[in-house]
């Protein structure tokens, strides 16, 4: 890097440094301040701002803080005190945030659930937090009523919206309650330290875990990550993620309302929708993750996509292939990508646009934010120990697990791990005896690398990443190389077994244009990857099935495998007898089964 630019780095890095320090560290020093507390003294200072808007409904800071009083008062009227849990299952609008900061104000843990969920994967949910109480849309209603026979303790369940049987309307028994804030007197004692939210995370497979989101943290990802993006009163977020979730719930609000700003919020992500409403509702901010970028740069140029007043963007999963084109086109002044878990404590932030890194940690930052990468091994899924049992930290540019050192010290806040409902789902994440005897750190269940200067890259999740022909395959770096092929609209590349074969074998699922020249995207594979890393098998579908959070779903499109008997879509094999891109029919699939051919 030239002298100039690592200065400038520098200088950027240092001055959000002390903005995120200076915001941060002030709240392990006033133990009893929760975020409720915090908002108050917003309304004082932004009453008439907005705070919270939909395309039919806002709020100011004023009656976002007289709502969430009357969510208060309703929840202490139910017997809900320190520790009790009130589920809420709405979903994106702006009453949302109002639910869940009353219920927090009163000492309530507000479980915020997956609008998606149904039957015992809902149940679930539910049962390991032990609701209570649930709030639920009158959209979701259908959706509640599946998991009902599977519950252990059926929550008594309140419905937002029309009227419906079996539950009692919440609308009507707010609107007899106060919305002044409940007397001082009334309030239970909290500390920073006592539950706030529950949200939900899983990894690729195994049901959701309820992560513990205590006062110390709201407090601290809306105040940190406001810091990083710096923003002020005249800012405005645009936010399509779902609001269940940390980053589009609580991340993406706090930008703004830490500092008098509003939030836009839109149900559902749309890419055709997303750039009139950016213009009309002057948002100066918007929030991406997973592949939301991608989506808009594979959509048909809108008239309103450089008329923006967009000064940033800020989020998690903007890939290298696409980053330039995305900022070129869009015009985007400033892309802030970071790193971070709902549950974790690593955080990294790429402030100086460096293209493809998820963020850095300068030498002068490596003390206070304790995150290591080690050696591990893909194929058996274990981290790896020198001869002394301790583990090995990664070279830099060498591939390993990010992990988090773990202290429950108020001088290194940013080191808490509080872990999940279930205690031993906490434990699985924890790592011990890692550099020294006692220690303890968070995995992540990322495979990242570090360069010499300190900037981090995000490879693979633990499970994507396979090893074919002795070598592991990045799946995101074979992604990217496939997805700056024309006509590819987006594609997922994960293993699939192949009888007779050690490993994995490359197999790729992508959208494409229905004209693609398959023999020339053959011709840039070969070009472009490693005779181990080259998809052998290929998938075009007409959509990509992705999760809430627009993260591609793997799991499923492994199992299926590449058996035409059971896959409606087109499917194509990489001759090497006939050097193209073969239809799979039933013959083709026996003879690659059998081992007719030499991989």
């Amino acid at each position: 890097m030239p002298l100039l630019e690592r200065l400038r780095s520098e200088y950027i890095y240092l001055r959000a440094a002390i903005r995120i320090l200076g915001n941060v560290s002030p709240i392990v020093k006033n133990r009893t301040r929760t975020f409720p507390d915090i908002f108050d003294k917003l309304v004082d200072e932004y009453a008439d701002n907005v705070a919270l808007l939909n395309d039919r409904h806002q709020l100011t800071y004023r009656q976002l803080l007289a709502r969430s009083n009357q969510y208060a008062r309703w929840a202490q009227s139910m017997g809900i005190g320190k520790g009790d849990t009130v589920a809420l299952m709405m979903q994106n609008q702006p009453e949302y945030l109002a639910v869940w900061m009353g219920i927090i104000r009163v000492g309530g843990v507000c479980a915020l659930v997956n609008t998606n969920l149904t039957g015992s994967s809902l149940a679930h949910c539910l049962n390991i937090v032990d609701a209570r109480q649930i709030i639920v849309g009158d959209d979701l209603i259908a959706n509640y009523e599946t998991a009902t026979p599977y519950l252990n303790d059926p929550p008594n369940i309140w419905v937002s919206g029309k009227a419906t049987a079996g539950a009692e309307r919440i609308d009507p028994a707010l609107d007899h309650l106060s919305s002044d804030a409940l007397p001082a007197d009334k309030l239970p004692e909290l500390t920073i330290d006592d539950p706030a939210l529950y949200i939900y995370t899983s990894g690729t497979t195994g049901l959701p875990k309820a992560a513990v989101i205590n006062h110390y943290r709201v407090q601290a990802i809306m105040a940190g990550f406001a810091a990083a993006c710096d923003s002020t009163q005249n800012d405005r977020i645009y936010v399509a993620q779902p609001l269940y979730h940390t980053a589009g719930g609580v991340l993406a609000p706090g930008i703004v309302l830490m500092n008098g700003g509003s939030c836009f919020i839109r149900e559902k992500f749309s890419a055709r929708q997303f750039w009139d409403d950016v213009v009309t509702y002057e948002c100066t901010m918007f929030q991406y993750i997973g592949e939301l970028c991608r989506y808009l740069l594979n959509a048909p140029p809108h008239p309103n996509e450089t008329k923006h007043k967009i000064r940033l963007c800020d989020g998690n999963g903007l890939r290298p292939d696409i980053w330039m084109d995305f900022k070129q086109r869009f015009r985007i002044p400033r892309i802030i990508e970071w790193y971070a878990a709902t549950e974790g404590n690593v955080t990294i932030f790429n402030l100086d646009g460096k293209p493809g890194a998820v963020g850095r940690i300068p030498k002068w930052l490596e003390k206070r934010f304790m995150t290591k990468i080690i050696r591990f091994d893909v194929e058996t899924e274990t981290v790896v120990r020198g001869t002394d049992g301790y583990c090995i930290e990664c070279a830099p540019d060498e591939i390993g697990e990010a992990i988090g050192r773990i202290l429950i010290d108020p001088k290194a806040p940013a080191q808490r791990f509080d872990g999940y409902a279930d205690k031993s789902a906490t434990e699985k994440k924890i790592l011990r005896d890692v550099f020294e005897g006692g220690d303890a750190w968070f995995r992540t269940g990322d495979l990242l690398k570090k360069d010499a200067l300190g900037y981090f890259y995000f490879i693979d999740r633990i499970g994507d990443t396979f090893r074919w022909k002795g070598e592991n395959v990045s799946t995101s770096e074979v992604g990217e190389t496939i997805n700056v092929y024309p006509g590819v609209r987006e594609a997922n590349v994960y293993g699939v077994n192949i009888h007779g074969h050690e490993g994995r074998a490359g197999m790729v699922t992508m959208s494409a244009d229905s004209d693609i020249d398959l023999a020339g995207l053959r011709e840039h594979i070969h070009a472009q990857l490693p005779v181990y890393a080259r998809p052998l098998i290929l998938r075009i579908r007409h959509e990509m099935e992705v999760t809430g959070t627009f993260k591609q779903k793997k799991v499923d499109l492994r199992n299926d495998g590449f058996d035409p008997a059971r896959i409606g879509d087109d499917l194509f094999f990489d001759n090497p007898e006939t050097g193209r891109f073969e239809p799979i029919d039933a013959d083709l699939y026996r003879r690659i089964q059998s081992g007719s051919f030499r991989l």
